[in-house]
């Protein structure tokens, strides 16, 4: 069965886009970083934050997605172990908790994820392995609204019950998926375009009401990939955004769907770097992409396990893949870069930016994908006051 189900995917044109296409842009990304590092003059790098002491806030607030393993794990135990004080929070506990964000001290990480004993699992090794370390886990399904509107009624409520100031200091949008055949969630929409988009633009909007009122610069983190850079055009209707209109495909595209919904997210990331901008409440809110480039995760999971298992292999030849550990350094340096440093793109770790696509980079576009998304998360909105 499982070599049947091997060949039906090595026939597949998605398999090969995969295979091919992606290896690609990511060969073409480190090219890119190469030479924008070593003969460009216009190359700039940003350094990590030193840890400041800071008493405009006790109890500063990190919030993950996707951390019940690969990156968001692994950057939930880096964030543990940088000498921050970190103090993680699991469960009902009372302790006293914070995070050290842009040198702050006493850091707390909440961990989202969709596997709520996952996260569990995850806050027991980081307790093993660090002392006093603990984590707050919440069940969020990125799919649903009413999912990411619960969250945030229990991040309110818990923030309010553990005497902890009422905002927010670092979103890490690092939640995706890469489903192999459509499917769509209770709002009518692609389950992984839900998950990788949708989801982070509602949670990111719901949650800005928080970040704005953090005391100190806080920041959004979006965890895209050099993916998006194999979508040469983009059309925004309700229809794509939503992730309807692969419905009516013979085939679901699968490996098409990713990669826009990793642009979407791109564009998503520089439109609400230029709407803080104009917000006067929203100054000391930034905005960072991170790609961490190849990370062995277990995000392949629907693809045959022979396959995957050889596609990780090639790219262990080709000195590309990395395991999450050596994969979090973009998203750290994101996570640490300077809090004027907003509207970039970390790839490669060491501090380095690089230029995503051209597309990603159509101010037009992206105005007109954050109102076409906005509408979406207004409907949501209603609906959801409609039921309760």
């Amino acid at each position: 069965m499982g070599l049947m189900e091997a060949l039906i995917f090595l026939c597949k044109g998605q398999f090969w886009r995969m295979a091919v296409f992606w290896t690609v842009s990511l060969i073409l990304s480190y090219l890119q970083l190469f030479s924008q590092t070593h003969l460009s003059r216009k190359s700039k790098l940003f350094d990590r934050c030193s840890s400041i002491s800071s008493s405009a806030i006790r109890k500063p607030i990190c919030i993950i997605t996707g951390a019940t393993s690969g990156l968001g794990a692994a950057v939930s135990y880096a964030l543990a172990k940088e000498g921050y004080c970190v103090i993680l929070v699991f469960s009902e506990t009372s302790t006293p908790l914070s995070q050290c964000q842009y040198g702050l001290t006493d850091p707390l990480i909440l961990a989202a994820g969709r596997s709520l004993h996952s996260l569990s699992k995850v806050a027991s090794e980081i307790k093993e392995q660090i002392d006093d370390a603990c984590v707050k886990a919440f069940q969020v399904d990125l799919s649903s609204y009413k999912s990411i509107l619960s969250f945030k009624h229990s991040l309110q409520q818990w923030l309010l019950d553990s005497d902890l100031h009422c905002s927010v200091q670092l979103l890490i949008n690092n939640a995706g998926i890469l489903a192999t055949s459509y499917r769509v969630t209770t709002e009518q929409c692609d389950q992984m375009v839900s998950t990788n988009y949708i989801g982070p633009f509602c949670l990111t909007k719901l949650l800005l009401p928080l970040l704005e009122q953090s005391p100190i610069p806080s920041r959004v983190v979006n965890v895209t990939s050099f993916t998006h850079r194999n979508v040469s055009s983009m059309e925004v209707t309700r229809e794509t955004i939503s992730g309807q209109w692969f419905s009516k495909l013979s085939s679901y595209p699968y490996a098409h769907v990713y990669e826009y919904s990793k642009l979407c997210l791109l564009l998503f990331t520089y439109e609400l770097h230029r709407q803080v901008g104009l917000a006067e409440k929203s100054h000391s809110v930034s905005v960072i992409a991170a790609d961490p480039g190849v990370v062995k995760t277990n995000i392949m999971r629907e693809i045959p396990s022979c396959l995957s298992w050889l596609a990780f292999f090639v790219l262990k030849l080709l000195g590309l893949l990395q395991s999450p550990e050596v994969g979090i350094t973009s998203v750290l340096d994101a996570v640490h870069a300077p809090p004027e440093t907003s509207g970039v793109y970390f790839f490669g770790g060491n501090g380095r930016t690089l230029r995503s696509s051209q597309l990603s980079y159509n101010s037009k576009l992206a105005k007109d994908l954050w109102d076409a998304s906005s509408q979406i998360f207004l409907e949501r909105q209603l609906a959801s006051r409609d039921t309760t």
